[in-house]
């Protein structure tokens, strides 16, 4: 997903809400395909690898369906300890290049992936389901190093960055799959139809001119919001029972982040009596390495330590 932008205070035109008034009979039907879009994005290119931060990598194609695969890179380090990272909606596992090399550093074995329909990974054009089918692409990863290269007694922790955050948690409710420890950044919040109504009042979903003012923009709102969370079929939050109970988890929000505050973020936390939170200061949605990039691997690192050894 784009990075958002700060959305313009200008209200609109007398014309702009007559077109839009014109319009209106399309706005549930684009409401719907923007639901689709932000789960099915079609920007897939990759521009940097591993190895443009002088990380060791061989790349991993693990089936999720016949035919159908997710992309892989692994950063061999310490055989007993492993992150494996997520990306955020839209990007692809390039995003979480940064996040892999302080980890690299401090000795971990790292796994970066791309979820299905984001990066190198295979389609999926499913429309329902779509919680358990992300979920899926954890499950495969964290299954394949263990059973396939070598990891299977190795300590093993997730990191999540907003949308991946929510595949990890709920990939955490599928009978017989743990890990040892969970970080989430930029998310998971408590709810999730207000984050897409957030999507789009920053600008991180297109909307055409004459959908983006009233009353066509609220029908289209209201639709993604609906459709997006049906597409999902998830029932969030997860439960606070079973390995919620007891794995480490570590949520962190950035203190300006206007996609997914850290209120929402602390909502959620508070379910879970192990769960540590953690505000990034000074930082927006998903930019708390870039914004302090000692502090934040600070607290990813004695998090790691603590709950990996």
């Amino acid at each position: 997903m784009p990075e958002p932008r700060q959305k313009s205070a200008r209200p609109p035109s007398l014309a702009a809400r007559a077109l839009s008034a014109a319009v209106l009979p399309v706005a549930p039907l684009y409401g719907a395909s923007l639901a689709y879009l932000a789960f099915h994005p079609r920007n897939r290119a990759q521009q940097a690898n591993p190895g443009d931060h002088g990380l060791p990598y061989t790349e991993l194609k693990i089936p999720f369906s016949p035919r159908k695969h997710v992309h892989a890179w692994l950063c061999p380090g310490a055989t007993d300890r492993v992150v494996v990272l997520g990306h955020s909606l839209g990007t692809s596992k390039e995003h979480s290049l940064g996040h892999a090399r302080f980890l690299h550093d401090a000795g971990y074995t790292v796994c970066l992936f791309d979820h299905r329909n984001h990066g190198a990974s295979g389609d999926d054009r499913s429309l329902l389901g779509l919680g358990d089918r992300f979920a899926g692409d954890v499950i495969a990863v964290v299954e394949w190093l263990r059973e396939r290269h070598g990891y299977a007694t190795a300590r093993i922790a997730v990191y999540g960055f907003a949308f991946s955050c929510f595949s990890a948690m709920w990939a955490l409710t599928h009978d017989g799959f743990e890990v040892d420890a969970l970080v989430c950044d930029s998310g998971p919040g408590h709810d999730v139809a207000p984050l897409l109504r957030k999507f789009l009042e920053a600008e991180a979903l297109p909307v055409p001119a004459p959908l983006s003012a009233e009353p066509s923009r609220s029908v289209v709102t209201r639709t993604l919001c609906t459709v997006g969370p049906a597409m999902v079929r998830a029932e969030w939050p997860p439960p606070v029972t079973g390995t919620f109970a007891k794995i480490p988890l570590l949520f962190m929000s950035g203190e300006h982040d206007a996609i997914v505050p850290p209120s929402s973020v602390d909502a959620l936390a508070e379910r879970y009596e192990q769960a540590e939170t953690h505000v990034l200061p000074g930082a927006g949605h998903l930019l708390g390495l870039e914004t302090d990039p000692e502090a934040y691997a600070s607290v990813v690192l004695d998090f790691l330590e603590r709950a990996l050894g």
